[in-house]
């Protein structure tokens, strides 16, 4: 077994590209229940009232849809460089950038797909002012109550034209850890679920139904529990948001969940994944079989078609490989 390699912390923020910036906003603060941090001239920064940085969203207007890039913490300075090391080895580096609003410096790296990373460790502190702060100071922000009011980023779910580069990719760039995975009878890697910490996943992969490259699957946030989840589809029902599946319980990871499309195509993601946590250092990658996916999820329901035939940008079907 290899060392554990905790260089890296934990997900920090996802960009989000959108066509229909002023309706994409209008639904995560007031549909999904974010907390706007701050903006700039092309993006608005968001966060769950939980999330103790400056922003976990970046939201980016934009001529197309998917994600611009996805951004993990690193444990330390050090740490960084030390990432920094191996994936120029790799030689998937892009470079240094000066950082945005929510963070400082931070280095830029691609998957072999072409997905947009980046590690930084500086970062901002979400400073509530009066009106938002909590009774309690080991919370960032009191619970307001709006909309879902989603707590914290969970994880991301990316597509890709080939797992198994992504698995590598993964393990040798950022030290991530396979928790759990599909293989298909042909020996294909399917899917793939990833943590840098105990979490169960901060990070999943899935093929691309097109064979295409690059592209974003859902961004998921986290609620306190499964009663949450199910406000959560009363409230998009309310707002006229479009369910595409759930609420519901996943067999792989376990998360209760609710899939729904923000009004520019992005698949986003309600869910309570309980207290199931990583904390077994020798945990060997659970396997799930062509068959036992066929079953559906955990209680019986078949995966709707389009979870795997949607992503972001679109693509065109007839270009299917």
């Amino acid at each position: 077994m290899a060392e554990p390699c905790f260089d890296v912390a934990h997900l920090g923020h996802v960009e989000l590209l959108t066509n229909k910036f002023e309706e994409s906003l209008n639904f995560f603060v007031n549909v999904y229940g974010m907390t706007e941090s701050g903006r700039d001239e092309n993006s608005a920064h968001l966060r769950g009232w939980d999330d103790y940085e400056y922003h976990s969203l970046k939201l980016t207007r934009s001529d197309t849809t998917g994600m611009g890039h996805v951004g993990y913490r690193t444990s330390s300075p050090e740490a960084l460089e030390r990432r920094v090391a191996v994936i120029e080895k790799m030689g998937l580096g892009i470079g240094w950038v000066d950082g945005d609003l929510g963070h400082g410096r931070a280095y830029r790296f691609k998957s072999p797909d072409g997905h947009i990373f980046e590690l930084y460790y500086d970062t901002n502190l979400y400073v509530a002012p009066p009106e938002e702060r909590p009774a309690l100071k080991n919370v960032a922000q009191r619970f307001h109550g709006r909309g879902v009011c989603v707590r914290r980023i969970d994880h991301v779910n990316l597509l890709a034209s080939d797992v198994s580069q992504i698995r590598d990719f993964m393990i040798e760039a950022l030290g991530s850890r396979v928790t759990e995975q599909v293989v298909l009878d042909n020996g294909r890697l399917a899917g793939c679920w990833f943590t840098v910490n105990n979490k169960s996943y901060d990070l999943a992969c899935t093929e691309d139904h097109y064979g295409a490259s690059g592209r974003f699957h859902h961004l998921t946030y986290a609620v306190d529990s499964r009663d949450d989840v199910l406000r959560a589809a009363d409230i998009y029902l309310e707002n006229g948001v479009f369910i595409e599946s759930g609420p519901h319980k996943h067999a792989i990871q376990q998360t209760f969940f609710l899939y729904a499309y923000e009004p520019a195509g992005n698949r986003v993601e309600v869910a309570n994944a309980g207290a199931r946590l990583i904390l077994r250092p020798d945990w060997q990658p659970i396997t799930w079989t062509e068959a036992e996916r066929k079953k559906g999820q955990a209680w019986g329901m078949k995966t709707i078609e389009t979870f795997h035939t949607h992503g972001t940008p679109p693509v065109d079907p007839a270009q299917k490989s």
